[in-house]
Formats: structure tokens, sequence, C-alpha cells
């Protein structure tokens, strides 16, 4: 087995149990955010992750001025979330979706580079930052369709060089002033990113069939998430009660460590390459 590079003994042995449990046995993979740094996405609460507060469903939805902060800073934002790549942890899950190890991926991330890495089956729980929504008539856009928009009514509007990217593509703006706020084209109702904002519910239906994926699986592996959202501990006691082993992969500690089968702590792209390359095929 390939050993971690300057790995401790502790996390070595981690890994190989986490080879042993998740061997011969079809897998459910969770992700968080932490999944997502190495390709230049920060994480709201891994380690080193600068303190935020993110905005709340309410907020958007009540205040003009909330909105007119969310898209400026989203738009400031949007080419460099959008040109991040797929990193080696998501390109190792496609390796191993490809080969039949992986039932499919559920992700907490709204970035969308599990489907751009080659994963066929993955439940964005929290949905993606590609599309916007009309919330009035439910009239659905391309975000880059929106971005050229934004930059054609608000002709001002100069994306810098270097910026402070947030978790979800997001920028802290100087100044929103003068901004126009994009609405509908087709019934000049509210926009909104096709995200689930803090606060808001995860919609019935796409919980049911991240449940569905684990219920079908044989072992859940939990990747670069604290748990500290409540949607994957529902998940891994759903596993749990399946008698499911459970691997978590996560720099630092979690709200679940005690409940793995196997905690291995450890940055996720060179542990899931690692898994990627180490676990054999499944027998017929």
């Amino acid at each position: 087995m390939t050993t971690l590079t300057g790995g401790d003994p502790q996390t070595q042995a981690a890994i190989e149990a986490a080879t042993s449990v998740l061997a011969g046995r079809r897998i459910a993979v969770l992700t968080g955010a932490g999944v997502s740094t190495d390709s230049g996405i920060p994480d709201y609460r891994g380690q080193g992750a600068p303190a935020r507060t993110p905005m709340t469903v309410e907020q958007f939805l009540a205040s003009d001025s909330a909105r007119r902060r969310y898209w400026v800073g989203s738009h400031l934002g949007w080419n460099a979330f959008a040109a991040a790549a797929p990193n080696a942890g998501h390109r190792a899950l496609a390796a191993l979706e490809e080969r039949g190890l992986l039932t499919g991926v559920v992700t907490q991330n709204v970035d969308g580079l599990h489907v751009r890495a080659g994963n066929r089956r993955v439940v964005e729980l929290h949905g993606t930052m590609r599309r916007v929504f009309c919330a009035h008539c439910g009239q659905v856009f391309d975000r880059r369709d929106l971005a050229a928009r934004v930059e054609e009514e608000n002709p001002w509007i100069g994306v810098p060089e270097r910026i402070a990217l947030g978790p979800d593509g997001d920028v802290l703006p100087e100044s929103t002033d003068g901004f126009r706020i994009p609405v509908c084209t087709v019934c000049a109702g509210m926009l909104k990113p096709d995200v689930v904002f803090f606060g808001e519910y995860i919609p019935a239906e796409k919980f049911r069939e991240a449940e569905q994926l684990v219920l079908t699986s044989q072992a859940l592996l939990i990747a670069g998430s604290s748990l500290v959202v409540n949607s994957g501990i529902r998940l891994l006691e759903r596993a749990r009660r399946r008698r499911m082993p459970v691997v978590i992969v996560n720099r630092g500690s979690t709200r679940a460590d005690a409940r793995a089968t196997v905690k291995i702590d450890g940055g996720t792209s060179e542990v899931l390459g690692i898994l990627a390359e180490a676990l054999p095929a499944l027998s017929s």
C-alpha cells in the first residue's frame, strides 16, 4: 500500500484499517468543504479558516440591501470560483465510481467539482452555484449568462486580480453603491441562486435521494466534513442503523469521530488517492 507522505504511524494504521473495512463493499460517499480546499476554495470551519458570518435566507429574502450585497460579492468571486478545478481527491472518487466501487457521491458543496471530475451519480445536497432561478415564476438561468448580464448592467464593476474568496464563491465587497440587482427577464421577479442558504431547509426530495443512495450501499465514507450540519449526521445515523461501517477522513476533529468505525486525521486529496489505489475490485 502507498504510504501517506510524512504521515505518522497512527495515521497510516488508520488508512490500512479503513481499507480493510471498505474492501469488498459498495461505498456511498458524503463530502464536505474540506474536499475542495486543495482546489482553492476555503471552508467555513476547517483549521485556519477565517471567521465568517454567512448570509441567512431570511436576510436575503427580506432586504434589497442584503440582496445587493450578496450579488455584488457573489459576482466578484464568480470567475475565481468557476475556474477552480477538481483536485486529486475529486479524481480519486471518480475513479472509484468508474471501477464500480461507489454507488455515488452526496456532497454538501455547491462548486460542481465532483461532476466535473467525472462522477456520474452526484446528489448536490445544498444545491449548485451553476444555476439561478426566479423565486416568482420558477424560470432557471445559467449562472454564466447571469454574470454576463450583471456586467452589462453594471459596466463600472471591476473584478480585482487578487480576491479573498469565500467558501461559497463570494467576496466581501467594499461597496455596493449603484449596483443594479439582477431580476428575472421573464417576469422581473426576484432571482435566487440554486443553493440552500443558512437557515433554509434542504428540499425533502433531495434528502430522500441522498438517503436512498446511502441505504442501497454497504459502507459510508465521509470526506472533508466536520459534520456540524445536521443533514450529514442524519445520513451517518442511517448507515449506523444498518450496521454499515463508517469511515471518516478529515483534517481535525468532527462532530461524529466517536461514532466512526475508522477515523483518519488527514488531508482528503492524499488519503482518498491512497484508498482508491488500495481498494480491490469487487468480486462478481
